[in-house]
């Protein structure tokens, strides 16, 4: 089998919902974090063989066909857009991985995008004549209403055992962290509409945590609003190149890490901590949790992170450096390209054969994970 390389990495900054990118197209933030990642790599566009993003609230049209062609890319570059959910961005990487596995492709633009500013409204169509179509937040993760939860009950879930003191600290932590690397971030970022960094990232305080609205409270674990990501707009892609591809831009000084492990998981559909819980433990590589230098994992809630570092055994010195999700926001599509994105930046700092980790949970049950080794 090939091997599958990523030689260059970038993203937007995250935009809450309604904030700085809220008129701007999903396929308008993408477009420049594609060509972006081809000036990085010295690619040109009519070397791309595909294009593959993930997406999860657009509605439809192949929102990977618009960024390729809203960024040049030639007409004759096939673009491919997927959703499952939260781990679309993840698994869009793992779909150009496989890809160039096969021999199928050389080089493919990778990643997701999602901007819940400028997401349709979506509605079920009547049934019979008269009747008023019914306006829907999200569709249905499961086929039994019984087994589909809200995902905010599915996070307070994952937080049982925590106290809101300790879910805030956590935050707290998050946000610091992407304060301090700031500037070191802005490697990573191209810049649209004129944001260059993430907006939503401040100095949060236990007592701004204290005055969070409370969103959850089953009796047995509490969530606020500080402690769950929010709503946001953003793209990120990966360019996964051949290893003739790597070899030369390795060569040239440039970094490159090679995909040591992509993989998909499921556990019970209304369980999706119990999925990422389940991939973090998978010992297919018969991997030394002690051998990885960079965490990047999903913070879709300041719990459902903590439980799954804590049940991994996970170094939390290593765990999102740069902060995570609370500190940025959760552009649904676009989430685990980023956590990709940052693993890329954060390994490049790294020496030869250091280990980073992405992982991230998906609504059903789901969730990915992407291990990359610095070359």
């Amino acid at each position: 089998m090939n091997r599958a390389f990523v030689i260059a990495a970038r993203r937007t900054a995250v935009a809450p919902r309604g904030g700085a990118f809220r008129a701007v197209e999903a396929h308008d933030l993408a477009a420049p974090v594609l060509r972006a990642c081809l000036d990085d790599a010295g690619v040109a566009p009519d070397e791309v063989e595909h294009v593959i993003l993930g997406n999860a609230l657009s509605g439809g049209g192949n929102v990977a066909r618009l960024a390729a062609l809203a960024a040049n890319l030639p007409p004759t570059v096939p673009a491919l857009t997927l959703d499952t959910q939260c781990c679309s961005g993840l698994d869009a990487i793992q779909l150009a991985t496989r890809m160039v596995e096969s021999g199928a492709a050389q080089l493919v633009l990778a990643g997701g995008v999602e901007s819940f500013s400028r997401s349709p409204l979506r509605a079920v169509r009547p049934r019979v004549k008269g009747e008023a179509p019914v306006f829907y937040d999200r569709p249905p993760f499961t086929p039994w209403p019984a087994r589909d939860p809200e995902m905010i009950a599915v996070l307070a879930k994952a937080a049982r055992g925590l106290s809101r003191g300790e879910q805030a600290a956590f935050a707290i932590e998050s946000h610091a962290k992407a304060l301090a690397a700031r500037a070191r971030l802005e490697s990573e970022i191209v810049p649209v509409a004129g944001l260059a960094f993430d907006s939503f990232t401040r100095a949060l305080t236990p007592a701004l945590c204290a005055r969070a609205p409370v969103l959850h409270r089953d009796g047995e674990s509490e969530l606020d609003a500080a402690g769950v990501a929010v709503e946001a707009d953003a793209a990120a892609v990966v360019l996964v190149a051949s290893r003739e591809w790597a070899e030369a831009w390795l060569k040239a000084g440039h970094p490159v890490c090679e995909v040591f492990q992509i993989s998909s998981f499921a556990a019970a559909p209304d369980d999706p901590p119990g999925a990422i819980d389940h991939a973090l433990r998978d010992r297919a590589a018969g991997l030394d949790w002690a051998r990885l230098a960079v965490v990047e994992l999903m913070e879709a809630s300041a719990g459902q992170a903590m439980m799954n570092a804590r049940r991994a055994g996970l170094d939390p010195a290593r765990i999102n450096r740069g902060g995570g999700a609370l500190a940025r926001g959760h552009p649904i599509g676009a989430s685990g390209a980023i956590l990709a994105v940052r693993q890329f930046h954060e390994l490049a700092g790294e020496a030869t054969g250091a280990l980073g980790l992405s992982a991230i949970a998906a609504a059903g049950g789901l969730a990915s994970l992407l291990m990359l080794q610095r070359l």
